[in-house]
């Protein structure tokens, strides 16, 4: 499933804890990682021509310390490029022919923000291939990225049965067969969206029941996909609130990579996807793996 994976830095602990985690996936499908760092460029002028070569160096020195943390056998290369950032991580992965990116959530500031932040958000939203977004954990004083635990024995897969969220499936038990993991499925019924069934003369626990039968019979296709792969499954359907009820079955049931799709439904029929996945990218306290 994944042959090449990139790595956009910024020497940021985001960046290293995206990069352990890709390495960790390059091992796992005998993939290729290539570490990407991207200097914005700017005005001209001697002065921001100066700092920009400064830029270059730092960016190469940052790509080159990523690249040494992966393990001798593993196949890494390295880039720096010139441009606006998300755009020239999009390039690069349609002219490279990556697979698959991973990026921490959060970069530096000022002249420094070379890739990072709101950068991934983009990226996340325009990636023809899935992203794989990391917080950086706690780091030590001189913030360095402290105990990446970058193996997966549990994997959630939250679903509303919508094509995107099926999409992200494929994923998730590619993964969890690599890593001999458990795959969770978690359909909930946003009940948010519902409260405003009964103004239109809908019965909020009727739509409820319907939509909960609906979220079951999703899961249960999910689950019997696993099956038949050997794949260990455990399933929950609940009412709530979509991205909160999914932090806390991740925290609830020890998950390490959380796995969706980009866009759901829409209207009453929008139950876990889109908004829902950008507000579990930023919240999460485990990897997502977004897929479009």
């Amino acid at each position: 499933m994944y042959d090449s994976i990139l790595v956009p830095t910024d020497g940021s602990a985001g960046a290293e804890t995206a990069a352990e985690h890709a390495f960790s996936l390059a091992a796992a499908f005998d993939a290729e990682v290539t570490v990407l760092s991207v200097v914005d460029a700017g005005p001209v002028g001697d002065a921001v021509a100066d700092r920009r070569e400064a830029l270059e160096q730092a960016a190469q020195e940052s790509v080159e310390a990523v690249a040494r943390n992966a393990d001798d056998e593993l196949p890494v290369r390295t880039a720096v490029k010139r441009g606006r950032p998300y755009e020239t991580i999009r390039e690069y992965i349609d002219h490279a022919g990556i697979d698959l990116v991973t990026m921490g959530t959060h970069g530096r500031t000022g002249l420094d923000r070379l890739l990072l932040g709101s950068v991934a958000e983009r990226v996340v939203r325009t990636s023809p291939v899935p992203v794989l977004t990391a917080r950086a954990d706690d780091g030590d004083a001189d913030g360095a990225v402290a105990g990446v635990d970058s193996t997966y024995e549990s994997v959630l897969v939250p679903t509303d049965g919508s094509e995107a969220a099926t999409a992200a499936v494929e994923h998730a038990l590619a993964v969890a067969e690599r890593y001999d993991a458990t795959v969770h499925v978690l359909s909930v019924v946003d009940m948010e969206a519902l409260a405003g069934a009964s103004s239109v003369g809908m019965s909020v626990p009727d739509v409820a029941q319907d939509l909960e039968a609906e979220h079951e019979a999703a899961a249960e296709t999910i689950a019997d996909r696993c099956e038949r792969r050997g794949i260990e499954v455990e399933i929950r359907v609940e009412q709530g609130t979509p991205h909160r009820a999914i932090d806390r079955y991740v925290d609830e049931r020890g998950i390490d990579l959380v796995t969706m799709g980009t866009h759901g439904r829409t209207g009453l029929d929008r139950l876990l996807l889109g908004s829902v996945t950008d507000r579990v990218i930023r919240t999460s306290s485990v990897p997502v793996l977004t897929v479009r």
